[in-house]
């Protein structure tokens, strides 16, 4: 079993690192795997909606992380998305990676359970938090609860290893991570392996 967790943040090791690090070490201690990838300061396009991704399985563009961590998604068993505040919503890359990284390979990560961190220095974690489980929601992931809401606050890593409990939060999405894992492993094979699956109804405003 493996978690990947993704950094969206473009200091390798700020504070959102110190709060995937803490989730990555209650992983290991109960035997499960895991990965951080940082987005770091490289460019990240946004999506232009050409659907390209739709017919052939990857983005367009091939020259930024994207494709690299969509491959990763799909050997993976569980996901965590980490993300500084900026102006009260998640860093402009981390946003345009997950519109890209959930249309083109959400269907991955469906049924897989996930959640999201998100640091900041004072204010903007709740909005943040609340735009980024959206991508969860809508794809059907099982939502990995904690003790609290995901964050951890500080200005670096050191401030942000002093919040206990933001810290003690990490450490439970760690270890539900871990538990939620080994069920549905239990569960392979067995009729509780997925749901029964609701088929979608759309509709427009505009007929």
């Amino acid at each position: 079993m493996k978690v990947l967790m993704i950094n969206g943040s473009a200091h390798e090791h700020g504070t959102t690192d110190a709060a995937l690090r803490v989730i990555a070490d209650e992983l290991k201690a109960q035997g499960v795997d895991s990965e951080i990838v940082c987005l770091g300061a490289k460019a990240v396009h946004t999506c232009i909606g050409c659907n390209s991704c739709q017919k052939t399985g990857k983005c367009i563009f091939n020259d930024d992380p994207l494709n690299q961590i969509g491959e990763k998604v799909k050997e993976a068993d569980g996901y965590i998305f980490g993300a500084p505040v900026h102006y009260a919503s998640p860093a402009g890359a981390m946003v345009a990676l997950m519109d890209r990284l959930f249309y083109a390979y959400g269907r991955n990560m469906k049924f897989k359970p996930g959640a999201v961190v998100v640091a900041a220095r004072r204010a903007g974690t709740t909005a943040s938090y609340d735009v980024l489980n959206k991508y969860l929601q809508i794809s059907s992931m099982i939502q990995v609860p904690s003790t609290y809401w995901n964050m951890v606050f500080g200005s670096n890593a050191e401030q942000a290893m002093q919040d206990e409990e933001g810290i003690s939060v990490m450490r439970a999405i760690g270890s539900n991570m871990a538990w939620i894992l080994k069920l549905l492993e239990n569960a392979k094979g067995t009729e509780l392996e997925r749901p029964v699956i609701v088929k979608k109804a759309k509709t427009n405003f505009i007929r």
